[in-house]
């Protein structure tokens, strides 16, 4: 059997016989009706979000440890113009609080502490970024699943009561199968997202406590400075 295909079983006479009527994927969502549109809306932007969100948190939050220790150990010698240096270019979350607070090296420690700890602030933002939409499609995508099963069964059940003669089996589980479809494809997408939110979420997390402690540690050092 192909892969882009499923079997479904009919209740007719033909199944006792071992006949089996098969409908492609493809087809099977089509049958879903105008509510697949949406949903299938909702998972191009989860794979969106998911993959920039990979990419950003990989760009943004590993730093390499000897880049952490050799600021540090400019920043203790005093050596602010080399620590400087180590963090232009550098897209780290930490380089760009740091620089924001050695660009203000010679203000008073309350403006240094208020500039970096307003950079962090934008830091923490920028890793946020595309969360909330995950988080949106995450129960979105189960209710519009729900909806589009919903209005499948309102119109097996008027099609039924349109019926004179007796109603065969294979009328009723059609309709219930092709109406279910919604609710399968908005429950793939929603899960795939909201597990996704929550494994972002657990990486900013540990990424903001991590440059909470950078931050502080580079005010403690340079309130040690001469000048301050």
């Amino acid at each position: 059997m192909n892969l882009l295909t499923t079997e479904i079983i009919t209740a007719s006479p033909l199944t006792a016989l071992g006949h089996k009527e098969t409908v492609s994927l493809w087809n099977l969502l089509l049958k879903g009706g105008w509510v697949m549109l949406p949903i299938l809306l909702l998972s191009i932007l989860a794979v969106y979000a998911i993959l920039e969100r990979l990419i950003a948190l990989h760009r943004t939050i590993n730093v390499p440890r000897y880049w952490t220790e050799s600021l540090n150990a400019q920043l203790i010698a005093g050596n602010t113009q080399g620590a400087q240096a180590l963090c232009e270019g550098k897209n780290y979350a930490i380089a760009r609080v740091i620089q924001a607070g050695i660009e203000k090296l010679q203000k008073p420690s309350k403006i240094i502490q208020a500039a970096v700890e307003n950079a962090a602030q934008h830091e923490v933002h920028r890793l946020e970024k595309n969360l909330a939409l995950l988080g949106t499609i995450a129960s979105a995508a189960p209710m519009l699943g729900f909806l589009g099963t919903v209005l499948g069964m309102i119109q097996a059940f008027m099609a039924m009561a349109q019926q004179t003669q007796q109603i065969s089996p294979k009328l009723l589980s059609g309709g219930i199968y092709e109406a279910m479809v919604t609710t399968a494809a908005g429950l793939v997408v929603g899960i795939i997202a909201n597990l996704s939110y929550n494994y972002f979420l657990t990486r900013i997390q540990r990424a903001t406590h991590r440059l909470e402690q950078e931050a502080n540690q580079f005010i403690e050092i340079v309130e040690n400075y001469p000048t301050h």
